[in-house]
């Protein structure tokens, strides 16, 4: 299966000059592992991300505030050309970063500041696996203490690593593990592809 794994980033801030490489690097890890990168469509870390993923080959999608290409590139002067496939939201940061984890498979944060820790908070509420790159800085190196302190029921969904490609290596195990029940040979063949059935009347 090709999994859609959201990289969850710093667009400003001291994270993104610490960070920047190690962000190329999930990037590369992913499109490299044959998955779908995807992100914010915005600067800093997911833009490191999602450029290294699509130099290296790989799929990279990704998800706007804005409700067009001229919002996106006029109002929200985010990037373009890094990517396969850009969707238009329309629902501004907080309604996106929502959308965007939900579109998505599994989340890494890298760095990261408050919009990072929305998207981390929104995957784990959700019941996502979530991969936290320790020692990228920002959000990335607070996330454990606060799973500490605010409590364990996700635990078991959350990865923590310091090493970029180790981390997309047991992102991409978990998933493996936890869609194990599906098969995707007999989907294929679902009635869903076959002649719709006739109607009468």
């Amino acid at each position: 299966m090709n999994y859609s794994i959201c990289v969850s980033g710093a667009a400003a801030g001291n994270t993104v000059d610490k960070s920047r490489i190690l962000a190329e690097r999930l990037g590369v890890a992913i499109a490299k592992s044959g998955h779908i990168l995807t992100s914010g469509a915005t600067v800093g870390l997911p833009f490191y991300a999602a450029r290294a993923a699509h130099k290296a080959g790989g799929m990279s999608i990704g998800f706007s505030p804005a409700s067009s290409l001229r919002e996106h590139a006029n109002k929200y002067r985010l990037p373009i050309g890094m990517f396969d496939y850009i969707n238009f939201t329309g629902l501004d940061y907080v309604g996106r970063d929502v959308y965007l984890v939900q579109s998505s498979d599994a989340i890494i944060t890298v760095g990261g500041r408050f919009g990072s820790l929305h998207e981390f908070t929104t995957a784990i509420e959700s019941n996502m696996p979530c991969g936290v790159l320790t020692g990228s800085g920002g959000a990335a190196d607070i996330i454990p203490e606060l799973m500490d302190k605010l409590g364990q029921n996700h635990k078991h969904m959350v990865i923590f690593d310091d090493d970029p490609e180790r981390l997309v290596k047991r992102i991409i195990d978990m998933l493996n593990e936890h869609n194990k029940g599906i098969d995707t040979a007999s989907l294929i063949n679902q009635w869903f592809l076959e002649d719709p059935p006739k109607r009468s009347g």
